[in-house]
């Protein structure tokens, strides 16, 4: 696998310091590439990086062009960092050239009443069940799981594992024991998602979950039925969304974060790591819930304090008021 640089800048833009016949044959970080590799400097702050980098081109912005031509070849563009995302998308693709897989693994089960685009990759051991909608050049990984009338827009990409449709966790009570709720929705993803290894998508209860255009979830992420998942907003590992939240547009929520069930998060809010939304959030903004880290010793005595925060409150609202009362 290799591209000139001249390729590189004919097929993504930017302008090229350097003579475009100079092969390239990896993608490298400024501290491991070699003479054969390109590499990108994506902030200021690794300047020192880039002198030192044996990198045979670099992409940078125009603000380091200087510094960039003055150890070498390089790419400048406004966003070095989006750009090297292309270039990622670039040499998978010429990866892939050679890939004489079948788009649909011989291992897979296709329920007859499913529709699979022409174009649709499916992996091994994966299951499409009944009515299900596969988009065109949409891509099921190993194992994965399609449940019955639920549907992928185009260009997704599903990781090893995810299992899209079960039933949400619905339950109701009588006399001590729980009654299982039929979950009769679906879930409906649009175009552009991607879905990582081992995530879980639930199925509604009446009507359906759905996750809308550019949504990115990493892996082991949970998201209960009926919850409504704006347009591009992506969530971190280990996050989990309850049943029946609306999370906006272009929101980020962190790693092991918690959204509860039936709460609204507007557009543009950013949930920080391992935080607990207990409550709707109605203007965007960064978010957190994290109770700080500390040594064990320390951490009770501060959450003893916490927990007596309340009537610490109250006694100072009644000095207050006495101390009123007195100036009066």
């Amino acid at each position: 696998m290799a591209l000139t640089l001249g390729q590189i800048v004919e097929k993504l833009g930017g302008t090229l310091h350097g003579a475009p016949e100079l092969l390239i044959q990896r993608i490298a970080s400024l501290e491991s590439a070699q003479a054969d590799a390109l590499s990108f400097l994506s902030h200021p702050k690794y300047q020192a990086q880039l002198s030192a980098s044996l990198a045979a081109c670099v992409i940078v912005s125009p603000a380091m062009a200087d510094a960039a031509k003055a150890r070498g070849a390089c790419i400048v563009t406004e966003d070095p960092y989006f750009y090297f995302a292309r270039l990622t998308q670039l040499w998978r693709a010429h990866l892939r050239q050679d890939d004489h897989q079948p788009l649909i693994h011989a291992s897979a089960v296709i329920h007859p009443q499913a529709k699979v685009h022409d174009t649709a990759r499916i992996g091994p051991l994966c299951v499409v069940e009944r009515g299900a909608v596969l988009g065109a050049h949409s891509w099921l990984k190993a194992s994965v799981t399609l449940g019955e009338d639920c549907q992928i827009g185009e260009r997704c990409i599903i990781h090893a594992g995810v299992v899209i449709g079960a039933d949400g966790f619905g339950f109701a009570q009588n006399q001590g024991r729980w009654e299982k709720i039929e979950q009769l929705g679906a879930v409906r993803i649009g175009n552009d998602v991607e879905i990582g290894a081992n995530s879980c998508i639930d199925r509604g209860a009446l009507s359906d979950t759905v996750l809308e255009d550019g949504v990115k979830l990493d892996n082991l992420v949970q998201i209960g039925h009926n919850v409504h998942i704006g347009a591009h907003t992506a969530l971190a590992g280990c996050a989990g969304v309850a049943g029946s939240a609306r999370i906006g547009a272009h929101c980020t929520v962190g790693g092991g974060a918690v959204v509860l069930g039936h709460l609204e998060l507007a557009d543009g809010v950013h949930i920080s790591a391992a935080s607990v939304v207990m409550r709707s959030i109605r203007q965007p903004g960064q978010y957190s819930g994290v109770f700080p880290i500390d040594d064990n010793a320390s951490w009770e005595k501060n959450a003893a304090t916490l927990r007596q925060l309340h009537r610490l409150r109250e006694r100072i609202k009644h000095i207050e008021s006495e101390l009123e009362r007195h100036e009066k």
